[in-house]
């Protein structure tokens, strides 16, 4: 089979993949901070209704998830699904998923930062907002990369779930070239890229853990 025609036929696919990993940690990481501060909230009912959908989104798998927001629509209010939607349903299934999981590790990091920081903070004279942002969060940011980076890692391999909306991501790509053409070098290639994909974005989390490393 030639290799460059292969690749060819596969570059949809790629795309896709790519953009649904991108969308995801583009919505997905700022809306796990914002679902962290629900969570340590002081607000009772903010901080159990976070807890519940943390909870629901670890506990079901990603696949149903996907079909509800893309079906949840129609059954819930009789809107009418169009094909365009798919793509739409599965970045937004994705972001909420992962942003339950970034939630957690941004509420770890957070709450593992010793008290004194605010203390020094409030002396210095800073207030909530600018010792968050300007004096804790970088720490925390350090902190929690090499736990991000495995979410990160794992999304890139979690994109082939879209295949249960009929998005054409690389995975989906890959079965119906092999099928048509009764071969698996399509699969064999598919295989490389993912691993590909996953090294560029290993070596590039190091990277920036390495460059936020103020300690050296």
């Amino acid at each position: 089979m030639d290799i460059m025609k292969l690749i060819s036929q596969l570059s949809s696919g790629m795309l896709i993949t790519i953009e649904i990993f991108a969308a995801t940690l583009l919505f997905s990481l700022p809306l796990g901070l914002l679902v962290a501060f629900g969570r340590m909230s002081k607000i009772g009912i903010i901080r159990i209704l976070i807890k519940a959908y943390i909870s629901i989104m670890r506990g079901t798998p990603l696949m149903l998830q996907l079909m509800v927001v893309y079906f949840g629509p129609y059954y819930l209010f009789g809107i009418k699904i169009t094909n365009e939607y798919r793509m739409i349903a599965t970045i937004i299934g994705f972001s909420i998923n992962y942003a339950a999981y970034f939630a957690e590790i941004y509420r770890g990091g957070i709450e593992s930062m010793p008290i004194g920081q605010y203390e020094a903070a409030k002396v210095l004279g800073y207030n909530k907002v600018q010792t968050f942002f300007r004096i804790i969060f970088p720490q925390v940011v350090k902190r929690i990369m090499p736990s991000v980076t495995n979410e990160v890692i794992t999304l890139v391999k979690d994109t082939s779930l879209a295949m249960v909306l009929a998005v054409t991501e690389m995975f989906t790509t890959a079965k119906q070239i092999a099928a048509s053409q009764t071969s698996m070098m399509p699969l064999i290639a598919a295989g490389i890229f993912y691993y590909i994909f996953n090294l560029i974005v290993a070596v590039g989390m190091e990277f920036a853990e390495k460059k936020l490393n103020y300690y050296k």
